[in-house]
């Protein structure tokens, strides 16, 4: 059965009400605007996020690594009608890997096929393939912050968001045809949400730009789980930038404001040419623990191969990274804004105004990296 109309259930909350204009901060979390990981938590389960949540289905694919990625690709292309392979099966080019931004898709087109046209079988073959290269059984990280994310976005959809919000609305596509000796990539992407993961002659070359972000910031529940999706990044900041004596915090303190990210969607390669701040190499080994901590949490969201491979190339260059940050350095108000830049990390996190859920700050993240954005193509 397709899903060209996702299904949702809510459990309506004591005086809340569904239109747009009465979506205020305590409609869904009286203490978000504090940043604080409490607070109610609304039901918002779509029968999309109850496929994704299921456990793994059993797959003839015996590989491991690369080999085993591209027969997981294979096996989700063989669930899909001939239209729709030729939908999702693209050539690469760098013109489609920038196919992605923070916008809902309505308002941003994607390339690909979108999870609300797949029926429950190639659902089940699209997850076995993320599994695989998302980190699993971590807790709002990884395939469970994926999942947090459409659960999030199935939330404003039916606050006032419309049809343009939910998790039907995420795209997947392949880059090139999957392969262990040539280019490829898989992008899904969506609002708030995309990771873009580049292969070529049989290894992960690229695993960025990736953004991450999530309204509400505020738990959500679907099913029998709650979510949290982003809300981890946010405590680390804090933990980083309030971990800094009052010199250092000075130091890393950036001279305009910011309202949002500066490599967002759409600034490629727009590396700034001095880095800023505070350099990391000047701090106490805890302090440096601090930072790698936070960047620990984009990197583990990956394949625990993948990640410790790229770990160990930031964690080199550790002494050489910078921190700066705007606003304050709790990282719970609208205009809160870090960065972190090394000679290869780029990281951003911009706390700002909420857009369906309004007066409530909600989070924007940008991992990049100066020299894989794209594989390096």
């Amino acid at each position: 059965m397709k899903r060209n109309n996702v299904t949702l259930f809510l459990l309506i909350l004591l005086g809340f009400s569904t239109s747009f204009e009465s979506c205020k901060s305590t409609d869904v979390d009286a203490t978000s605007t504090t940043g604080s990981t409490t607070g109610s938590t609304t039901n918002a389960s779509s029968s999309i996020t109850t496929a994704l949540s299921a456990t793994a289905t059993t797959t003839t694919c015996g590989s491991t690594g690369v080999a085993q990625i591209v027969c997981l690709a294979e096996a989700f292309k063989a669930t899909l009608s001939s239209m729709q392979v030729s939908t999702v099966q693209l050539s690469y080019s760098k013109a489609n890997a920038q196919k992605w931004s923070n916008l809902p898709a309505g308002m941003s087109a994607r390339v690909g096929i979108n999870l609300g046209a797949l029926s429950d079988t190639q659902l089940a073959a699209f997850r076995n393939l993320m599994v695989a290269v998302l980190a699993l059984n971590n807790t709002n990280e990884g395939y469970d912050e994926m999942l947090g994310n459409l659960v999030a976005d199935d939330y404003l959809n039916t606050i006032g968001g419309g049809s343009t919000y939910g998790a039907g609305n995420y795209f997947v596509s392949f880059l090139g045809t999957p392969s262990t000796t040539s280019l490829w990539a898989i992008l899904l992407t969506g609002h708030h949400y995309t990771q873009p993961i580049t292969f070529n002659a049989g290894a992960v070359t690229g695993v960025t730009p990736a953004f991450r972000g999530t309204e509400p910031q505020a738990a959500v529940t679907a099913g029998n789980r709650t979510y949290q999706a982003f809300e981890q990044e946010r405590v680390a900041f804090a933990a980083l930038l309030t971990g800094l004596s009052a010199t250092e915090q000075t130091t890393a303190k950036l001279s305009g404001s910011y309202n949002d990210l500066v490599l967002g969607p759409g600034q490629d390669g727009k590396f700034p040419a001095t880095k800023s701040g505070l350099q990391v190499g000047s701090l106490s080994s805890d302090k440096q623990t601090l930072v790698l901590n936070a960047i620990r949490l984009y990197v583990n969201d990956l394949d625990a191969s993948t990640a410790a491979a790229v770990l160990t190339k930031y964690t080199s260059e550790l002494t050489n990274t910078y921190v700066s940050y705007s606003g304050t350095t709790a990282m719970s108000s609208q205009g809160d804004y870090v960065r972190i830049d090394g000679p290869s990390v780029w990281i951003e996190f911009s706390y700002q105004g909420g857009v369906i859920i309004r007066n409530t700050p909600h989070s924007h993240s940008v991992w990049r990296d100066h020299t894989a954005d794209y594989g390096g193509n």
